[in-house]
């Protein structure tokens, strides 16, 4: 995602390289050295912060010692802002850019950061970043149009690990998952069997997968509730810590954005277009397939 806005607003002024490919988990993600050498020989470095890339904190610290210019993009936002889960041993949660407005004040960080450090093609950065915060806003009216045709009773999200929260705040939807903030953590069977007692009660008709978690856990909710006589879908995949592969719509952040809302509007009896706000989505394979 912080590769994606960053190429928006560097445009042709710059390479811009990611070290994440398409459905890695971030939580997870191990550097190598081919990794560390595309950090030292980069002009500048952007990341999202709040702990998301953990194993490369040190990494960062280190470069920045040396004098590199190295930037979170969330850096700018309110603290006020930001969730400090009670699971999360006292960090806050990374998960921005589920809240396209949120996102949006990053991508003005990244051209500040860049106006700095190349002022002769400052004002260039910030007309970039004007222009694509622009797009986002047509995103945030789409995403919150679709999630409030959703029926109020079935206005749930239920996925496999907490990414999702900053998207339940922004968007008026309440969401439930398996695992938490990272996933690192591994879910419990008290985990799971909480998470059917409230399917059975609310009988939902869907549920979701990600990209990037491995959907164990949630198909041992969907078995729980069968056991207990309520069949639940998954209403699809969503993109929550990674986006979709690279050269694809979904693989910008606003394809990521417009396929998770779509999904979840249409999954949950909301009404959005098959192909989303742009037209450029992929013809949905089955939304209502019990299981990956």
């Amino acid at each position: 995602m912080v590769t994606d806005v960053t190429r928006q607003v560097v445009g042709q002024r710059g390479e811009v390289f990611g070290l994440i490919e398409a459905g890695v988990d971030p939580h997870l993600f191990k550097p190598t050295r081919g990794h560390a050498k595309q950090l030292h020989i980069a002009d500048i470095v952007f990341h999202s912060g709040l702990m998301l890339e953990g194993r490369m904190g040190e990494s960062f610290t280190q470069l920045q010692r040396s004098g590199k210019p190295v930037f979170a993009v969330t850096e700018a936002l309110d603290k006020e802002f930001l969730f400090s889960p009670p699971n999360f041993a006292g960090h806050y949660d990374p998960h921005v850019w589920m809240d396209v407005k949120a996102w949006s004040l990053c991508v003005d960080h990244i051209a500040s950061s860049m106006a700095k450090f190349d002022a002769e093609h400052a004002e260039e950065y910030r007309t970039n970043a004007k222009a694509y915060r622009e797009e986002l806003s047509k995103l945030d009216d789409y995403v919150r149009g679709v999630i409030e045709s959703i029926p109020e009773s079935q206005r749930v999200l239920v996925t496999a690990h907490d990414a999702f929260e900053y998207f339940s705040r922004a968007y008026g939807i309440k969401v439930k998952s398996v695992q938490g903030v990272s996933t690192e953590a591994e879910a419990g069977v008290n985990d799971v069997n909480q998470l059917v007692d409230f399917l059975v009660e609310r009988k939902l008709p869907a549920i979701f997968v990600e990209s990037s978690v491995n959907a164990k856990n949630i198909q041992a909710v969907i078995e729980g509730a069968k056991s207990r006589g309520v069949t639940v879908q998954v209403g699809g995949e969503l993109f929550s810590d990674a986006m979709g592969a690279e050269g694809t719509y979904e693989g910008t952040y606003i394809g990521m954005i417009d396929h998770n809302a779509t999904l979840i509007a249409r999954a949950l009896g909301g009404t959005a277009p098959e192909r989303g706000l742009n037209g450029k989505l992929k013809e949905p394979t089955s939304s209502t397939s019990e299981g990956r």
